[in-house]
């Protein structure tokens, strides 16, 4: 028989509360005899202009010992964002409501509708992800979204449109809608806004201002930044640490703002994959009776830079549960 040394452990934190009020926690016996022990020797009391503090009573015996919970500390981005002023956009634009009505979406100002509850209960999803709400953990650079699709024709753009819209409202939250869609973009064609300078030329030429590259729109909490001149190397342009700087530099002196970014159909053009890497989300479009599962997985295996993907499903005709979001509004009883 091998002569095996125990090594004792230190007692647990349970243990040495027991042990300070004499009580063997598994046995409920005396550890150690009281009356033997010295008396503690006592203490002058210091003087202090503030009222002494009362110390909370300790309980007999010691089951449990909880340590207070640090106070939550604030969130790093917001602190950051708020050391920096921010970039005023230089042109100002005019969203053609009209238009946007045309195309069956979210038209600001107007009554609720059922395509503005559905993107209302999105928006929540995303905050909720990245503001950390009820038990969820704080979503890392979570308030970055980018929308895709596995093919072109699926509805990324209106999606994205939509929910820039509907996140514009917010009290507490402005919105940045990047197109980032370089060989084909159309978010400035959705919301009738006039073309200019925008994302590539800002990464092509890091002397130009930025605030050059940017639209504010008729709507205080909603500026666009169209996705600029095509550039041959663009998706070497996105890889680089020069979109990171641009994407930090467009939140500073805005903690609360939500960047939106529309991307380049996923099976389509390579861009999509390396922006997956700049966003802390991402909404995969799926268009109804159309998204193949074998190219929505091929998409999903893709953008696997991105740690939070979701499904949004478009396009859909018939609700088993028969929802029909918006009618409520539009009644006369409560």
């Amino acid at each position: 028989m091998n002569d095996q040394r125990k090594v004792k452990r230190p007692p647990s934190l349970l243990e040495r509360a027991a042990d300070m009020f004499g009580l063997d926690p598994a046995g409920n016996a005396p550890t150690i005899d009281v009356s033997s022990l010295p008396p503690e020797p006592e203490k002058k009391a210091k003087r202090a202009k503030a009222e002494p503090v009362a110390e909370a009573p300790v309980a007999a015996s010691a089951e449990l010992v909880v340590e207070a919970a640090p106070s939550p500390r604030p969130s790093p981005r917001k602190e950051v964002a708020k050391a920096a002023p921010a970039i005023v956009p230089t042109r100002q634009g005019t969203i053609d409501r009209d238009r946007l009505a045309a195309q069956g979406m979210i038209v600001p100002g107007t009554p609720v509708t059922g395509i503005s509850e559905e993107y209302r209960i999105v928006k929540r999803e995303l905050i909720r992800n990245f503001g950390g709400a009820g038990n969820r953990p704080v979503l890392p650079r979570g308030h970055r979204v980018l929308i895709a699709s596995a093919n072109p024709g699926e509805g990324k753009t209106f999606s994205a449109v939509n929910l820039a819209l509907s996140l514009a409202v917010e009290a507490d939250h402005d919105v940045l809608l990047i197109d980032a869609d370089i060989a084909k973009p159309s978010v400035l064609d959705t919301l009738g806004l006039e073309n200019g300078p925008g994302l590539m030329d800002a990464l092509a030429d890091p002397h130009l201002a930025v605030g050059d590259c940017l639209i504010q729109t008729d709507i205080p909490g909603l500026k666009v930044m169209p996705a600029g001149a095509h550039h041959m190397h663009d998706t070497e342009l996105l890889a680089s640490a020069r979109t990171e700087a641009l994407l930090a530099q467009l939140e500073a002196g805005a903690p609360g703002r939500i960047l939106i970014l529309d991307s380049p159909p996923v099976l389509a053009a390579s861009p999509a994959a390396v922006l997956a890497g700049h966003v802390g989300q991402t909404i995969m479009v799926v268009r109804a009776d159309q998204t193949l599962e074998s190219a929505l997985r091929d998409a999903i295996g893709l953008m696997g830079a991105c740690p939070q993907i979701q499904l949004l499903l478009n396009g859909t005709k018939f609700s088993p549960g028969g929802r029909r979001f918006g009618t409520y509004y539009g009644q006369g009883g409560a």
